[in-house]
């Protein structure tokens, strides 16, 4: 007869318990770090102390009467518990307690200037979790993502707070003036987002303003969330922005939005302005079969590039009187533009490439849909404007000079080289 051969759980060998990637990397550098950053900390507080009452602990005054040069006495009592959380990780730290007395007679409670009062994250710690953020990882996200950093006592809470404190910067920035900014040209185009309006998602408007300084550094004016881009919306921007001291600009780019340009006209007037030749190629094709895309994109970009003036302009004819047989409606559309699309042909072909497009905007406009890609909807349209600066602020996202900056003094001529058909 034959024995039974199943052996019994209890017989078989324990099942090793499943390790996560990462628990075993104990780094000792990192531990003794850590470990010691609390004896800095208290030690440091502590000093602040001893400077207050003018004496170490257990020492005595050096004045009579055991009065301190600022004429404040006092004594230590104890101390408290505070728990501070910084890049070292989180830690808890004895904060020293002293009552003082002033010259008036009446007692205070003293005061650390390095540990501020309710502060729980060092301010490298609220930068850090701040550009967590900016960087695309939204707020449920930020607590696995820095869990090793700070031994998760950072939630979706923490950082919702952390960005709030960004807001009194923001602020700041929007009332600046303007006066000193040696603005030159204007690039002025709007990009749309979803926001969370009424508990509902909403598409709005941001409205943005780059200014290209005379050294041709590219610079952000203004993002308002206007909701639209009517003619009010954008003379509203426009209109904030002299009041705050902006000059006259020598040049302005724009998209072609019609309220746009109302705009313009009531606030600048007679201002040389050139139509982003990116956006009027998507209205020719918009006016024409998918069938004619390709041969509408070869001949516009055979005008549009064309290297002298004098090319463009034999370009700019031949293309109107083709299209006018083939498709009337893609020649109309070119002609609604008129001079303002071949405006950058008045001024050095070192500098065409920035003139023809708003695309230092276009680029923005990418970079910051890309890092809020992962929260959908965004919290408010102040939310939206306000990070779309932070990236900038931060120095997440760097913007730099225009193509020909140096020959930005070279004044358009006066009067446009006649491209008519």
């Amino acid at each position: 007869m034959k024995q039974p051969t199943t052996k019994f759980d209890s017989l078989q060998p324990a099942t090793e318990p499943a390790v996560d990637l990462f628990d075993n990397w104990f780094d000792p550098i990192e531990a003794e770090v850590r470990a010691r950053s609390r004896q800095f900390i208290e030690e440091l507080i502590r000093g602040e102390l001893d400077a207050a009452l003018s004496r170490p602990r257990y020492g005595r005054s050096r004045m009579a009467g055991n009065e301190a040069k600022n004429g404040v006495s006092g004594y230590r009592h104890g101390s408290r518990t505070r728990s501070l959380t910084g890049t070292f990780g989180p830690i808890e730290i004895a904060v020293p307690r002293a009552p003082l007395t002033t010259s008036e007679g009446k007692t205070t409670e003293w005061k650390s200037q390095a540990l501020r009062a309710y502060q729980r994250r060092t301010l490298a710690a609220d930068a850090l979790i701040a550009s967590s953020y900016l960087a695309g990882t939204n707020t449920r996200r930020v607590r696995r993502a820095l869990a090793a950093l700070f031994g998760g006592t950072v939630g979706k809470d923490t950082v919702s707070r952390t960005w709030r404190k960004v807001k009194s910067d923001w602020d700041a920035w929007n009332n600046r003036s303007l006066a000193e900014e040696p603005i030159v040209r204007l690039i002025l185009d709007g990009t749309v987002v979803r926001v969370r309006l009424d508990r509902k998602a909403t598409s709005i408007s941001l409205l943005v303003v780059l200014g290209v300084r005379a050294d041709g550094q590219k610079v952000l004016l203004a993002i308002r969330s206007m909701g639209g881009e009517s003619a009010e919306a954008w003379r509203t921007v426009l209109g904030d922005l002299i009041k705050r001291g902006l000059r006259r600009p020598e040049l302005l780019i724009v998209d072609g939005a019609p309220g746009l340009d109302k705009a313009i006209a009531a606030v600048w007037d007679g201002v040389p302005v050139q139509r982003c030749t990116v956006h009027k190629h998507r209205n020719l094709l918009a006016h024409a079969p998918e069938r004619l895309h390709e041969e509408i994109t070869s001949d516009y970009n055979d005008m549009i590039y064309a290297t002298t003036p004098e090319e463009i302009a034999a370009r700019r004819k031949a293309f109107i009187r083709k299209w006018r047989l083939k498709h009337r409606a893609v020649a109309d559309s070119l002609e609604e533009a008129g001079d303002r699309l071949f405006t950058f042909a008045r001024l050095p072909p070192s500098q065409w490439r920035s003139l023809r497009t708003t695309n230092a905007i276009e680029r923005l406009h990418e970079e910051f849909k890309r890092r809020i890609k992962t929260q959908t909807v965004l919290p408010s349209a102040d939310t939206a404007a306000m990070m779309f600066w932070a990236l900038l602020a931060s120095g997440q996202i760097s913007m730099r000079k225009v193509d020909g900056w140096q020959t930005l003094a070279t004044k358009p001529i006066d009067q446009p080289i006649d491209l008519a058909a």
